[in-house]
């Protein structure tokens, strides 16, 4: 259940110089941002709405929408729809490997949690020849998940996987991450062919993801391949920018 409590903040947050050279928002924010580090304000807490913080600390609402958004911007605290401000369960910052999104999230010490949005065999059409290897028309498992850490949305997961794995149970996919499942059968992941990318959300993305209507998304779309060469898996995934990020190490020659 999500924390619907408000956390006041403490004094030190108050305390701000109105004739010094610093603004205001930037005081606001430098220290929500120290109390959150400090762990006075823990991950979850429920901040006060910007009327009643502007009305507490004497300050106009447009220099609180500064402060908070200074923060936002910083991925330390999120609008949620229906719970408003709140303190983050942590940020991802993937580094970009062989690995899930579950591994990722368990690795930071976050619980990931799945919601199974579908399940279907379908029939693979051309883009699934393309990506999969498989011939036209055969099996193939297509997955739609949303994934949270802690209770916080993080990701909607759409994968195609081949003939080979369309006994996957729905109870599977609730309870591991996709390639700890595709690990249990043997298959070793090796390589992968993977793109990243950004676009605005839809609609029914927004909903899910609890984010504004047509914000903004980090895409990754990648075929995995196993140790034979075979494609495994093929992916089309989408992450809200505030929590998630991928990190890349570059190399001179």
């Amino acid at each position: 259940m999500p924390n619907t409590e408000i956390t006041m903040l403490p004094d030190s947050v108050l305390l701000t110089d109105r004739s010094g050279p610093v603004p205001l928002y930037f005081q606001i924010a430098t220290g929500i941002e120290q109390a959150i580090r400090s762990g006075d304000l823990p991950a979850g807490a429920r901040l006060e709405n910007e009327i009643a913080l502007s009305e507490r600390l004497g300050l106009s609402r447009p220099t609180i929408r500064r402060a908070i958004q200074e923060l936002v911007d910083k991925g330390l605290i999120v609008r949620r729809r229906g719970i408003g401000t709140q303190v983050v369960h942590g940020s991802v910052t993937r580094q970009v490997e062989l690995t899930s999104l579950w591994e990722d999230l368990e690795r930071t010490g976050q619980h990931p949690t799945t919601t199974l949005l579908r399940r279907e065999v379908i029939e693979a059409d051309q883009r699934m020849v393309d990506a999969l290897g498989v011939e036209l028309g055969s099996p193939v498992l297509h997955l739609r998940r949303l994934r949270g850490a802690d209770g916080v949305p993080v990701s909607i997961l759409e994968n195609y996987l081949p003939e080979d794995f369309t006994d996957l149970t729905e109870e599977q996919l609730r309870q591991h991450g996709l390639y700890q499942l595709l690990r249990m059968r043997g298959v070793t992941m090796r390589v992968a062919r993977q793109r990243i990318g950004a676009r605005r959300a839809t609609p029914a993305e927004s909903k899910l993801l609890e984010i504004d209507r047509n914000g903004p998304l980090l895409t990754m779309d990648r075929t995995a391949y196993d140790a034979s060469g075979k494609a495994a898996e093929f992916g089309h995934h989408c992450y809200r920018p505030d929590l998630y990020s991928f990190e890349i190490t570059l190399v001179g020659h």
